[in-house]
């Protein structure tokens, strides 16, 4: 096998899970992604940022850091939103890699070994796409109709932004510098990860149902501050380009 084909080894690997009311998926989202760990390496650990919940959530994770000595909890006391919980998230990782998922349980933890194993020398950063939407008509509709949008006016090359299953090397978000508090957090992650010359590898991965709590993107408020946020993005990445300037 030559070098390029062959696997890269991680050495060490931090697992993120924005969670926001998801009392009733986390437990299990934090022992699938314990037994995917300790099959890439030895040096691991479990970050979880509780965006303010209001249902059990953060009763969970106390029950949960007395199993799992590899976990340690962000307390939100309130909702900062699902960008700003990702870039705490991000900021507490101490090791080489990065892995993360929403707590929501709509992917699997499991399927991280499947990002690991397309790391290669020609790979900076592996992105998963989803094989199908598990999700309402609408949802899917509107998650097409995004997908497109974002493809089209950001010029994003991966064919699944809105997929929320990456690994990423930590000095990469180290660098990039995010912004984002709301949901457009992975589109400023992914352009700005593409225009700074970084290869993602794309790995297919399942989605599921939601089968607890209620998703929080469909709030009239929330959607007006994405779009808002979108484009001040635009204006940003695209127009001034300013983070190449940085």
């Amino acid at each position: 096998m030559n070098e390029i084909n062959a696997r890269r080894k991680i050495d060490s690997l931090s697992a993120v899970f924005p969670a926001y009311n998801d009392g009733g998926t986390i437990a299990s989202m934090i022992g699938a992604a314990s037994i995917a760990l300790r099959q890439i390496c030895d040096d691991y650990e479990i970050i979880v940022v509780n965006d303010g919940s209001s249902d059990y959530t953060a009763a969970m994770l106390e029950e949960m850091k007395r199993k799992y000595p590899e976990l340690r909890v962000i307390q939100h006391s309130v909702n900062c939103g699902y960008g700003a919980a990702l870039r705490a998230g991000f900021k507490a990782a101490t090791r080489e890699w990065v892995f993360y998922t929403d707590g929501d349980s709509q992917y699997n933890p499991l399927e991280l070994t499947l990002l690991a194993d397309a790391l290669r020398a020609d790979v900076d950063a592996v992105n998963g796409y989803k094989l199908a939407r598990n999700d309402s008509f609408l949802r899917t509709l509107i998650g097409r109709a995004y997908h497109n949008f974002v493809k089209l006016f950001f010029r994003i090359r991966i064919r699944d932004v809105d997929c929320d299953f990456r690994l990423i090397p930590r000095r990469i978000l180290d660098e990039i510098e995010l912004e984002s508090v709301s949901g457009a957090i992975c589109l400023e992650m992914v352009k700005k990860i593409e225009d700074a010359g970084y290869v993602f590898a794309e790995v297919p991965v399942n989605h599921y149902s939601r089968k607890y709590g209620v998703s929080q993107f469909f709030v009239p408020w929330r959607i007006i501050h994405t779009l808002r946020q979108l484009a001040d993005l635009y204006w940003k990445l695209v127009i001034r380009k300013e983070h190449k300037r940085k």
